[in-house]
């Protein structure tokens, strides 16, 4: 954070001078302290998400505070205000300004403010960034009408009075820079020919189009949160019902002495016949329940991610493949689990088959595993079905057992004992501090198949031994399997995962909906789909996408309702003071311009359109709404000064363009202290390219749009 405040105050000082920089650096350390305060009233604590959100709102904050300290600065250095009283010259710079100004921050808080109403589960996790940044921008208001301008006065008194080399004419286009007298004469073209203005809007519209074009064309992948960059992660090892503790260690060893060979693996740990300690993983994928002969955990431990060139998730890539190659040479489905930077789902791939008999829907669910199975992308596939597994019920027979004066009672107790064993009494050992308690079981070798249990011998009254072979019937059946419900309703969970290009579960579902919809089920009748919700009657077969993709469409649809909130606010707050339907509409246009920007910096990037970049990309449009109001509200007021439309459109965006810049440079700062987050990436990449977009291409569209609005020439 202290990076991202030096870098901002930095980019101010080369920008606007050395006092103009300490006066607009003053609101940030009060602007944060405030903001620290609220999260202190709110419960929260300094975490990952609440400095994120400080950092995130330092290149906002200053917004006001360069907006009032510039305008004061560019009325001092006018030649009419020459030999005038300083605090006149001020308080006529802050009045300019002032309502647009505030207008402008209550469009961001609008803008902003609707994402700590997000439900689901990415609302409580990103609720610090709304409630911080709306909280900074209100106190920024206060400190840059309060603060600012006294600080302003004192500091740049003795810098504006003497002998006034300070001054400069500001609509001398000799003393502009390149820059500005550059865009004087793009301006004053578009505005004076119509055809210029058409081509110019068609080029902006292509570039939109073309940028959007990236989603369909999948060059930018959308996910719910990126991986993130761990420093372990899991081996699921699941071996065939039935087999031996002994076997699933010889399979689990294979692959961990793989594991070994890795460069960035520090240490593996192998757990067989029972689960790792907790995790993320263990507590959401319920991996801590996991006992028996047949399953094994590996825990692979790696070094410090500064210490090493791969991310976690590009070595679980890798070792996939091998890994696969030695759980299939043993028989066993191996899966490889990284520790799941948000979404507590049950896997990133779930299907969820729902119906009202267990036999069919097992197998049905056994129709869309093998979906999963052939579907390119999708990995490690498993299902919650155990596979037959042999049982023998030994049945007294009451009858020869009466005989030997033996009861049904004995000889359960005496299997009972043999095979799962049990407390017999207490050894009393003199050496021992406390008693030692005795544990009466066979030995594994005399209790290992059906035989050495028919062996075993009952004892009768008379004292005579019968083996139990002698006194029960075997019964050749297979055990019940495991029955899940969910919400109530018995379902069949299939489970897989994805990888290759596209790492995101929505493409991985639009193969297998396809294959599904093709698929012929034993009820005679397609299987019925859902993606939002479980079906409500069980009676037909059906399934339901749950896993990622559910959390993805909560999280995405909350966000666009959030967003939809968002323009209505901003429309309905710039009609109240512009008086006018037409110029918000205006005012609004360059909101989906920072695509342009921001989809195609996702592509070159290589990362994922996640809600983080969502967010940033809501937050932007609140910010690209506040520089569109100052510069429509400046246009109006050079027009109600006598200047004609065409050149009060021209002399507004040259004016306007130094704070609209900055404020746009210190977004950028700020957020390119995150940038290198994997969770947090496509906040800082959203701001950053949508800023570079939208003031490079609202700068000039909002003029001629406006231009066009009120002169009626189309």
């Amino acid at each position: 954070m202290m990076i991202a405040i030096v870098s901002v105050t930095l980019l101010i000082a080369f920008a606007l001078g050395r006092r103009e920089s300490i006066v607009v650096a003053i609101a940030v350390p009060v602007t944060l302290a405030l903001t620290l305060l609220v999260f202190y009233m709110y419960g929260y604590t300094l975490n990952r998400i609440t400095l994120f959100a400080l950092i995130f709102s330092i290149g906002i904050l200053v917004d006001d505070a360069i907006v009032v300290v510039e305008n004061i600065v560019r009325h001092f250095r006018m030649p009419e205000n020459r030999g005038r009283a300083l605090m006149d010259v001020a308080s006529e710079a802050v009045d300019e300004v002032g309502n647009p100004t505030i207008l402008a921050t209550f469009a961001v808080i609008a803008a902003i403010l609707p994402l700590a109403f997000v439900g689901g589960l990415m609302g409580p996790y990103m609720l610090p960034i709304p409630v911080g940044a709306t909280a900074a921008m209100i106190f920024s208001l206060l400190i840059a009408f309060i603060i600012s301008p006294w600080a302003a006065l004192r500091l740049l008194r003795s810098h504006t009075t003497g002998d006034g080399g300070g001054h400069s004419d500001e609509h001398d286009p000799a003393k502009e820079g390149a820059a500005t007298r550059w865009y004087r004469r793009l301006m004053t073209s578009l505005v004076s020919s119509a055809v210029k203005r058409h081509q110019f809007l068609l080029l902006v519209l292509v570039l939109l189009l073309a940028a959007i074009a990236l989603l369909p064309l999948k060059l930018v992948t959308v996910k719910m949160l990126p991986f993130d960059n761990k420093s372990e992660f899991q081996v699921v090892v699941d071996m065939p019902a039935g087999t031996t503790l002994e076997q699933t260690a010889a399979a689990t060893g294979a692959i961990a002495a793989y594991l070994r060979t890795i460069p960035e693996v520090t240490d593996v740990e192998t757990y067989a016949g029972t689960a790792s300690p907790y995790n993320f993983n263990g507590l959401v994928r319920h991996y801590f329940l996991r006992r028996g002969c047949n399953v094994a955990d590996i825990q692979v431990n790696l070094t410090p991610k500064h210490h090493r060139k791969r991310q976690s998730h590009a070595i679980a890539k890798a070792v996939r493949p091998k890994v696969h190659e030695i759980a299939h040479r043993y028989g066993a489905n191996a899966k490889v689990a990284e520790v799941p930077p948000g979404p507590p789902v049950l896997q990133t791939l779930v299907a969820e088959v729902y119906g009202p008999d267990d036999q069919m829907r097992w197998k049905i669910a056994k129709q869309v595993r093998d979906v999963f199975e052939s579907t390119e992308g999708v990995t490690d596939v498993d299902w919650f079905v155990e596979a037959d597994q042999k049982k023998y019920e030994l049945i007294p027979d009451r009858e020869k057992a009466a005989l030997s004066g033996i009861s049904a009672e004995q000889i359960a107790g005496t299997i009972a004992l043999a095979v799962g064993g049990g407390g017999g009494d207490l050894a009393h050992i003199p050496e021992a501090r406390e008693d030692v308690p005795i544990h009466l079981q066979l030995p594994l070798e005399q209790r290992s198949s059906l035989q050495d249990i028919l062996n075993i011998q009952v004892q009768g009254v008379s004292g005579n031994l019968v083996p139990l072979g002698e006194l029960v019937q075997v019964r050749d059946t297979t055990q019940d399997l495991s029955i899940y419900h969910k919400n109530l309703k018995p379902v069949v969970y299939v489970t897989g995962d994805v990888t290759g290009s596209q790492e995101s579960p929505v493409y991985a579902i639009l193969k297998m909906n396809r294959a599904i919809s093709k698929m012929k089920t034993p009820v005679g009748y397609e299987l019925k789909r859902f993606s939002t919700a479980a079906p409500f009657d069980t009676t037909r077969y059906a399934m339901k996408w749950d896993g990622e993709w559910h959390i993805t469409y909560e999280v995405f649809r909350d966000m666009g309702l959030a967003f939809a909130a968002v323009l209505v606010l901003i429309y309905i707050l710039v009609v109240a003071w512009f008086q006018s339907f037409r110029t918000p509409l205006v005012i609004m246009a360059p909101i989906p311009l920072t695509l342009v920007g921001i989809l195609p910096a996702h592509w070159m990037m290589g990362a994922f359109f996640t809600a983080t970049s969502m967010i940033g990309f809501i937050a932007g449009a609140g910010i690209i709404v506040r520089n569109s109001i100052i510069l429509v509200d400046f246009i109006e007021l050079r027009r109600k000064q006598g200047m004609p439309l065409e050149e009060a459109v021209v002399d507004a965006g040259a004016v306007r363009f130094r704070p609209m810049l900055l404020t746009a440079a210190a977004v950028m700062v700020g957020a390119s202290v995150i940038l290198m987050d994997p969770i947090f990436q496509g906040l800082a990449i959203s701001l950053m390219a949508g800023e570079v977009a939208s003031t490079l291409l609202s700068r000039m569209a909002v003029p001629v749009l406006y231009y066009m609005s009120e002169s009626g020439k189309l």
